[in-house]
């Protein structure tokens, strides 16, 4: 069986050669390096021992950092889980709004303030909307998440909306 590439995979491979050929900040690098040391000898190792036939094994440490898919893997999971429990058994559209990629500058500069604007707009704009009769005359419930990388596509928020609704 073949190995599976890894995000440390590539950065190791890749990362030095990308950092030189674009504009990145310091962190944004070190980020880099940290990913691409992720459960290499370059973080260290320690030794793991089964409780039941004593086999020991080498084990490389992880970064545990919070932009690492392989050290966020449990905890996504476990929090995926906990969301689809909160999910009314009906389909669900997938919107999403997006700010132009000219805004990304701002938004990194005054995150806070540019994600609680994009958030309350496409909320109440979704909120106003079906309390209108013309278009549902109901209230709705929203689930809604963002995933910025505003140096590879634009900010955006992505909402679950309910396909039926109550009331």
């Amino acid at each position: 069986m073949q190995n599976q590439i890894s995000i440390g995979d590539i950065l190791d491979q890749h990362g030095d050669r990308y950092i030189n050929e674009n504009r990145i900040s310091g962190q944004q690098k070190g980020l880099i390096h940290l990913l691409s040391a992720c459960r290499t000898n370059g973080l260290g190792s320690h030794f793991e021992r089964c409780d039941h036939c004593s086999y020991t094994g080498k084990s490389y440490d992880s970064c545990r950092n919070r932009h690492c898919p392989a050290c966020q893997q449990k905890d996504k999971l476990e929090w995926l889980y906990k969301r689809m429990k909160e999910l009314i058994p009906v389909g669900y559209y997938h919107l999403v709004f997006t700010l132009p990629h000219e805004l990304n500058p701002m938004c990194l500069q005054n995150k806070k303030v540019m994600y609680g604007l994009l958030f309350k707009a496409a909320s109440q704009t979704l909120i106003e909307l079906s309390k209108d009769p013309k278009h549902l005359g109901a209230d709705i419930g929203l689930i809604v998440s963002t995933r910025p990388i505003p140096s590879i596509r634009p900010i955006h928020l992505c909402i679950a909306l309910p396909q039926k609704h109550y009331g």
